[in-house]
């Protein structure tokens, strides 16, 4: 308190308005192979367009984690992906390839340029496999590369061609590229910038020496189309030529403004990155992004002040390609003095320098380890916020026996004991065999295998459900589903909730389930700490069971309290971080309980707990612990516990008989 040394009022405050904070409890996790994303970091997903759009579409390589993933964002909308490090390597233009794993491993160990002159080339996919091999990258650097561009002496046709042909013969064919884009005059005048006379554009598809093979563009649609040439050209008619994506642009570069203020110039490219054989649009061709006027000098900066330096602006914007090193004929590019005159030529005036990306390959066989590896991600408890752990498939495509990739995502929930994981039997378990009986059998051998724990639960199979992305249907394992069903129950209801039955537990997209049990195989099922999904005819496909994992019989063997307590767990720790370094005094314990014991009524009023009393006086804060710099608080809690077993008594009494007679016979 501040000290008056006159008379006068002082005014203070003190804040005593704590709350308790709600606690997430539906953000899902798992690990999935993919044909792109990143690798060895996490993604959070809200949907199943972004999964596509980041991690692309399933295969029959890893469609068993993708549509586990698919199914849980049905029901929730907080996934977070991990792509696991496998033998997968990025495409590039030449040399060997390499990994880049994501983009804080190419800003570590790849963003010096120089470094990879030698080893892959100017360019690389942003992202590992195979759809990289489908990436080519065009630069332009001069206004004569990008057109329009006339010289009678040296761009004249040589010979004179009908309407319809698709061949021109020209004086010199080492002065055009493949997609170039070309007009055509007459014997004495070129075509006008603006497309007259001829107002007709044409694309080089193929070049023969001299004799250039071509195909009518539009502009517009940028596209070609069939019919040859729309008018005759005479013998020494005069041509326009213009780089294959001049409509794609507004000017053709020149010098960036903040380059020209320092007193340099010539220092912009335009860059265009395209899909040149279909594999990832399914259009050959087809652009993917345009980057305008970027500059090579290592200092340059754009109107907003940010690095105009065409690798930063790549990394930055670019979804497809990181920059790895300068093409070598540029002999300024990278330098930090923006106040030099750049070599826009590329050792020629007028050629535009291509790269196609190659050498990219996939790698889906990710092995126990490299799975284990990217779980790993999700071990940081305090960074990392998770709920609900989605094994996915119990087993790596690497390897087809064991349940060693179950186990350990078993062992993280538990280690963390702020989360809950998902298992379901091995596909050839269930998946194939005919026999109900064997399929019990199997999947209860199974669940023997794993470890008890409160932290996990256990489903028993696989649902059918139809892949539109590849038009087939597939059996898909069901632990994306049961998660899904407690995000769900959080949003609807409460996590202290149970998931199961027929208000809460129906699984979406099911055809028909690889197992179905009976009640005669539940009842095995049960036992052996397993969560059946049933299809009831005309009612829907259930999960019927809402039993963890853990072995011991006790409270804690329901999905519904695992969760409640996690729930209060996560929420009064958050809050006790505030207690931290005050007095352990009467006062701090008083205001500890005006904080929990409020939330744990609200918790009761909505149907979690019947009753807690919350113990934190001198009684558990003696003085040994006091002088241990200790706080104590227990808190007893009565979890409310979930219907499983309904008995319904008919009774038939006789005639004249009254109910009071009969009652509790």
């Amino acid at each position: 308190m501040a000290f008056q040394v006159s008379p006068g009022v002082l005014v203070t405050e003190k804040d005593l308005t704590n709350v308790i904070p709600a606690a997430s409890t539906s953000s899902g996790a798992i690990v999935m192979t993919a044909e792109k994303g990143p690798m060895d970091e996490i993604t959070t997903i809200s949907s199943e367009v972004e999964l596509v759009d980041v991690f692309g579409k399933p295969n029959s390589s890893n469609f068993e984690e993708f549509f586990c993933a698919a199914n849980f964002l049905g029901y929730g909308n907080n996934l977070k992906v991990v792509r696991p490090i496998t033998g997968m390597v990025n495409a590039c233009v030449s040399g060997t390839p390499i990994l880049i794993k994501n983009t804080t491993d190419y800003l570590d160990n790849y963003s010096s340029e120089a470094s990879f002159a030698a080893t892959v080339g100017a360019y690389a996919a942003r992202e590992a496999g195979t759809l990289g091999n489908s990436l080519k990258i065009s630069v332009c650097t001069n206004s004569t590369a990008f057109g329009p561009h006339s010289n009678s002496g040296t761009l004249t046709n040589d010979s004179s061609a009908a309407i319809g042909d698709t061949t021109i013969t020209m004086d010199d064919g080492s002065l055009f590229q493949v997609g170039d884009i070309l007009e055509f005059g007459d014997a004495s005048n070129v075509p006008s910038t603006d497309g007259a006379p001829s107002g007709f554009f044409y694309k080089i598809t193929a070049i023969s020496t001299h004799v250039l093979t071509i195909a009518r563009f539009n502009p517009a649609t940028g596209k070609t189309e069939t019919g040859g040439l729309r008018h005759a050209i005479v013998d020494n008619a005069k041509v326009l030529r213009h780089w294959e994506y001049y409509f794609n642009f507004d000017g053709p570069p020149t010098s960036t403004e903040d380059v020209v203020a320092a007193g340099g110039s010539n220092d912009e490219m335009h860059i265009v990155v395209l899909d040149e054989d279909g594999g990832i649009t399914g259009e050959a061709g087809q652009i993917l992004e345009t980057f305008a006027g970027v500059s090579q000098a290592g200092d340059a900066k754009d109107d907003s002040g940010n690095s105009n330096f065409y690798p930063d602006v790549i990394y930055r914007s670019s979804k497809f390609v990181y920059v790895m090193d300068h093409e070598t004929t540029l002999a300024n590019a990278g330098s930090a003095k923006k106040s030099q005159t750049f070599d826009n030529t590329q050792g020629d005036a007028f050629a535009v320098k291509t790269y196609s990306l190659a050498s990219g390959t996939d790698d889906y066989a990710a092995t126990n380890a490299e799975v284990a590896t990217a779980y790993e991600k999700f071990n940081d408890i305090e960074n990392v916020d998770v709920s609900l752990l989605l094994c996915g498939p119990s087993q790596t495509t690497a390897d087809a026996t064991g349940d060693t990739k179950a186990t350990a995502v078993m062992d993280i929930a538990t280690a963390r004991k702020d989360c809950v994981a998902f298992i379901s039997p091995a596909r050839a378990d269930v998946v194939g065999v005919s026999n109900a009986i064997t399929q019990t059998q199997n999947v209860v051998a199974f669940a023997d295998g794993l470890p008890s724990t409160s932290y996990a639960v256990i489903d028993s199979g696989y649902k059918y459900m139809y892949d539109r992305y590849n038009d087939v249907f597939r059996f898909v394992p069901l632990n994306g589903d049961i998660a899904g069903l407690c995000a769900r129950t959080d949003n609807i209801a409460d996590p202290f909730f149970s998931p199961a039955g027929f208000n809460r537990g129906q699984i979406r997209g099911a055809v028909k389930l690889a197992f179905n049990p009976n009640q005669t195989q539940r009842d095995e099922l049960y036992k052996a700490r397993i969560n059946p999904v049933v299809a009831f005819p005309g009612q829907g496909t259930v999960l019927f069971g809402d039993k963890t994992a853990q072995a011991k019989p006790s409270a804690f063997d329901r999905i519904n309290v695992r969760r409640l307590f996690i729930t209060l767990e996560k929420a009064i720790s958050t809050a006790s971080k505030f207690q931290l370094f005050e007095f352990n005094d009467e006062f701090t314990r008083a205001q500890f309980r005006n904080l929990v014991e409020p939330f744990l009524r609200d918790v009761q009023g909505r149907r979690g707990i019947t009753d807690f009393s919350v113990v934190c006086d001198d009684s558990n804060n003696t003085g040994d612990v006091i002088d241990r710099s200790e706080f104590r608080a227990d808190i007893f809690i009565k979890p409310a516990r979930s219907i499983n077993f309904i008995q319904l008594n008919f009774i038939a009494t006789r005639t004249g008989v009254a109910f009071s007679e009969v009652a509790g016979a």
